[in-house]
C-alpha cells in the first residue's frame, strides 16, 4: 500500500510523518514532497502506484484521476470538496474523505478581523497616522447592537453566531435546512440582506450556491452595510461586488477567497474597488488549524485502513 501526500501540509515533515506512523504503522510506503505544485502532469507523476492521496485545495480533475488506476481513496486536507472531480469518484468506487472542523475557530477570527477593521476603519487608520492625519473622517462604530448576518449555519457559522452574540450583536442568520440556534433568528435570504449591517458568507461551493450573491442580492442590502466572503470565491459574483463598491450600493467588503485560488491577476475586478479589504485565502492558515487538520489526515487515514471511513464524502 502507498501513499502520497502530493504537497506539504503546514507541519514539519518529520512530525507529519511521526503522526501517521502513529495512526497507521508501517504497513504503508508514504511518499511527500517538499513543495506545492498543481500542474496535472505533475500531480499524475506524484500520484502515481499510489492507493490513497492526501491533498488539500489543489484541484483535482478527471484529466488527472484518470491516469491514476490504482486509486482507491482520497484525502482531502480541507473542508470543501468542489475542486474534487466527486462524480468520477463514485463512479470508480474512490473513497473521498475531507477534514471538516480544523478551521472553524480559524475562520471565524477572520470573520471578525475583518468586521472590527471595516467598522472601526483599521487599515485606513493606519495610513491616515502615518500621513500626520487625524481622525477626521474616520469615525467607526461599535459592533454592539449591530444586525449581524450569517449565510449558512454550518460549524463555521455556528461559531460566528456565537461570537457575534458576545459582541451583542443582534444575529440573523439563512440556512437551507432549519435550524434552531440560540441567540440566532432565522430569516429567509431577502430579510437578512435587508436587515443586517455586517453579512458573513458560510455556505459551500455546490450548484445553488454559485453566484448566490450577484447584483440584485448586493443592491437589497443597506447603503452602510458590510459583506465579508470568507466561504468560497464563486458564491459571490466578484464583478458585481466591484461595481457595487464602486457605486456605493454596499459600503464595504473583506473577501479573503476568489473565483480562482491566489495569486490573483493585477486587473482582478477587486482591486480597483474601493472600501474593499483583501487577503489571499489566509481564513484556514494558522498554526493551530494545520496541527488539527495534520491530525484529522491520520484519523481519516487509520479509519480508511480499517474499513470504516469517518469523514466520508464517497
Amino acid at each position: 500500500m502507498k501513499l502520497a501526500i502530493l504537497e506539504p501540509l503546514g507541519i514539519d515533515n518529520a512530525s507529519l510523518l511521526s503522526l501517521l506512523r502513529e495512526q497507521i504503522g508501517e504497513q504503508v510506503e508514504i511518499v511527500t514532497f517538499d513543495n506545492r505544485d498543481e500542474d496535472p502532469q505533475a500531480l499524475i507523476e506524484r500520484a502515481q502506484g499510489a492507493q490513497m492521496v492526501v491533498l488539500s485545495n489543489i484541484p483535482f480533475g478527471r484529466d488527472v484521476l484518470q491516469n491514476l488506476p490504482e486509486l482507491k481513496m482520497i484525502c482531502v486536507a480541507f473542508t470543501g470538496v468542489d475542486h474534487i472531480d466527486i462524480a468520477y469518484c463514485k463512479e470508480h468506487g474512490i473513497t473521498v474523505q475531507n477534514c471538516a472542523g480544523y478551521s472553524t475557530v480559524a475562520v471565524a477570527d477572520l470573520v471578525f478581523g475583518f468586521a472590527l477593521n471595516l467598522a472601526r476603519n483599521i487599515q485606513t487608520c493606519n495610513q491616515a497616522t502615518r500621513q500626520g492625519l487625524t481622525k477626521q473622517g474616520l469615525i467607526g462604530y461599535e459592533l454592539c447592537g449591530k444586525a449581524f448576518g450569517i449565510v449558512g449555519l454550518g460549524a463555521i457559522g455556528q461559531r460566528v453566531a456565537n461570537i457575534a452574540n458576545a459582541f451583542g450583536c443582534k444575529v440573523y442568520a439563512y440556512s437551507r435546512t432549519p435550524k434552531q440556534v440560540p441567540g440566532v433568528t432565522m430569516v429567509d435570504l431577502p430579510t437578512l440582506l435587508k436587515t443586517c449591517d455586517i453579512v458573513s458568507l458560510h455556505v459551500p461551493l455546490n450548484a445553488s450556491t454559485r453566484g448566490m450573491i450577484g447584483k440584485n442580492e448586493l443592491a437589497m442590502m443597506k447603503k452602510s452595510a458590510y459583506l465579508i466572503n470568507t466561504a468560497r470565491g464563486p458564491v459571490v459574483d466578484e464583478e458585481a461586488l466591484a461595481e457595487a463598491l464602486k457605486a456605493g450600493v454596499i459600503a464595504g467588503a473583506g473577501v479573503d477567497v476568489y473565483e480562482e485560488e491566489p495569486p490573483i491577476p493585477y486587473n482582478h475586478p477587486l482591486i480597483a474597488a474601493p472600501h474593499v479589504i483583501m487577503t489571499p485565502h489566509v481564513g484556514f492558515a494558522t498554526e493551530q488549524a494545520f496541527e488539527k487538520r495534520a491530525v484529522i489526515v491520520a484519523q481519516n487515514l487509520k479509519s480508511y485502513l480499517a474499513g470504516k471511513p469517518i469523514n466520508q464524502i464517497v
